[in-house]
């Protein structure tokens, strides 16, 4: 299936009801969703809407479906213009936020809320990706003091970090004095390495965590350890749905910075 694709059939998953099969019950609809989120976006976003068409607040299925619809969207690089991925990404934060509201005490719901704002972000004006980028924050927060050992809410700090750095110290400055951004200031490169560090010890087998541990080590010019995370990641067996993409990307990046010597 191709990109453009994908995403045509995932919005019209999004905005059409799905009926749940004869003879399986909620419970096994929401089964069903969680064994194919990782495999299977697109098997598993049908199985939560058939849910959500019967119980709109059902906890587990709104913040899976806007788990399924993230990672669709991420199928399309953050570099190229696509309104069709940009409206799986809205969608992914309107249904993270009433997964929050249903259970406010689900360290789920708020990783996938940080994760499909930070998304959703990257459709706004830069005042706005400012303001929201104070909620990334506290919304992860919120799933790591719910729950310390969620992998993935580290990655979502970890990248939180890492995108503040990576943006000029010009742009910083203004973001904090004109544009009321004064947690920018919270942001740091260890945060980032600690963070993603913390992400890849809870979840070793994770390509995409490893990854952007190796991303945020060549921002800092430390290639022998990019290049110990690109190595294992090569070693790993795919799991998720897009774990073959991830490994021809760390790929690349390795023969990128193969001859590189680390930062004195």
């Amino acid at each position: 299936m191709t990109a453009v694709r994908a995403l045509q059939t995932a919005v019209l998953l999004a905005l059409t009801p799905q009926a749940v099969l004869p003879g399986q019950t909620i419970e096994q609809q929401l089964a069903l969703g969680s064994e194919l989120t990782t495999r299977d976006p697109h098997g598993a976003l049908a199985a939560f809407e058939a849910v959500l068409a019967l119980e709109p607040d059902n906890y587990q299925a709104n913040w899976g479906a806007a788990q399924a619809l993230v990672d669709i969207g991420k199928q399309t690089p953050d570099s190229i213009k696509s309104p069709a991925r940009d409206s799986l990404y809205a969608r992914a934060e309107s249904l993270a936020r009433v997964a929050v509201r249903a259970d406010s005490l689900g360290a789920d719901g708020h990783y996938i809320l940080a994760a499909a704002i930070g998304r959703a972000s990257l459709t706004k004006s830069k005042k706005e990706r400012v303001r929201r980028a104070a909620e990334i924050r506290d919304e992860a927060l919120k799933a790591l003091e719910l729950d310390g050992n969620h992998d993935k809410a580290y990655h979502v700090m970890g990248r939180w970090h890492a995108e503040i750095r990576r943006l000029s110290g010009l742009t910083r400055f203004f973001a904090k004095t004109f544009l009321g951004g004064a947690v920018f200031s919270a942001a740091s490169w260890q945060g980032a390495v600690d963070n993603m560090q913390k992400a890849v010890a809870l979840n070793p087998e994770s390509i995409y965590h490893r990854l952007d541990l190796a991303e945020i080590y060549v921002d800092l010019k430390r290639y022998a350890d990019a290049r110990q995370q690109l190595g294992e990641i090569a070693e790993l067996p795919p799991f998720d749905a897009w774990d073959p993409q991830y490994q021809a990307d760390a790929a690349a990046l390795l023969r990128r910075i193969q001859d590189k010597k680390d930062r004195d």
